[in-house]
């Protein structure tokens, strides 16, 4: 469990997560930062306080022996993991070069990408993995090209067909993880109502690739749809992704997306949440925008920041069967019409 925080470390939290934002300025105490510390290693955002932390210097920190160590511990450790990032985008390319080779059109999603294109500091967004999406009908000669770079499927073979989601460790270094994916959404039972594959994003990029549309298209569906808010890197993502886009024709090109792709319930969720927890007034007047039915208020009144900033907090069983009954909407709410 996390180290319990007050709503104004909570707010120092949020700011020190925000990569736009100033760093803070207050005198912290070493508990208190010992705290934030903790949480934002849990959320994924311990590398933007890291850098936040460098850049105010190291001079205004409390003089406490045991919290300078951890915190040089912490940043030996950021640095292990963008040498892994490096790594696994040195795999990353090494397979996408195969599969070319093989004539399988595919594409890196996610973690290197969103660190490329929506993070000014790419070392603000380290990633454990690397997410490739093809065609599913071209899984199985994908899957042969993975194991062709020296990789060994991790995952049992029938139901990663089933949950188009296959994972693939490296023989030698299994830290290295590759997923391939045939859709980003593998619940079963929200995939009847959404859906954002190989072809759903080439058609939301058109001629271009990794437009600012795409982009947060998969932010959403990976905060929403892939995982259930468990830490507030996703919602990061999200920020990023909304202060990616624009102009007018982007975001047209946004919610055409998410008409196309069923997700305007998750994209209504997760762009309110994340402008109340950022205080970001676009991605609440993007929310906005979609009309409310019940299934969205509904889960709007359970996917609060409370409920995301209490995951593993005191009240982190309360927060779990919020987001646990937010699946169930989302497993259960109808596709909305789709306007001609």
């Amino acid at each position: 469990m996390l180290p319990s925080l007050t709503a104004a470390e909570e707010r120092l939290l949020l700011r020190s997560a925000d990569p736009e934002a100033a760093p803070v300025g207050e005198d912290l105490s070493a508990k208190t930062l010992s705290a934030l510390l903790d949480n934002a290693e849990f959320h994924g955002i311990l590398p933007i306080m890291l850098r936040k932390l460098q850049e105010s210097g190291d001079a205004q920190l409390p003089r406490d022996a045991g919290l300078r160590d951890r915190l040089e511990d912490l940043r030996q450790k950021a640095t292990i993991a963008t040498g892994q990032s490096m790594l696994l985008q040195y795999h990353g390319d090494r397979i996408m070069k195969g599969l070319a080779a093989d004539n399988v059109p595919a594409r890196i999603v996610k973690g290197p990408v969103f660190a490329r294109k929506l993070y000014r500091n790419v070392a603000d967004r380290p990633f454990t993995d690397i997410d490739i999406l093809v065609e599913p009908a071209n899984l199985a000669r994908a899957n042969r090209v993975i194991a062709a770079c020296g990789f060994e499927l991790g995952s049992n073979e029938a139901e990663s067909y089933e949950l188009q989601e296959f994972k693939w460790l490296e023989k030698e270094n299994w830290s290295l993880l590759v997923e391939l994916h045939g859709d980003l959404v593998h619940d079963t039972g929200m995939r009847r109502r959404l859906s954002l594959g190989f072809r759903e994003l080439r058609a939301i990029d058109g001629e271009a690739t990794d437009t600012p549309a795409a982009l947060l298209t998969i932010a959403i569906v990976h905060a929403a749809g892939g995982h259930k808010f468990h830490r507030l890197q996703l919602c990061i993502d999200v920020l990023q992704g909304v202060r990616a886009l624009q102009s007018p024709e982007a975001e047209a090109r946004l919610f055409d997306a998410a008409r196309m792709t069923g997700i305007e319930l998750e994209l209504a969720v997760v762009l309110n949440v994340t402008g109340q927890l950022f205080e970001e007034s676009r991605a609440l007047e993007l929310a906005g925008r979609i009309k409310p039915d019940l299934s969205i208020r509904l889960a709007r009144r359970l996917i609060t920041t409370n409920t995301l900033l209490g995951v593993n907090s005191r009240d982190k069983l309360g927060s779990r069967l919020r987001r646990d009954a937010f699946r169930w909407i989302q497993r259960l709410a109808k596709a909305r019409p789709q306007v001609a």
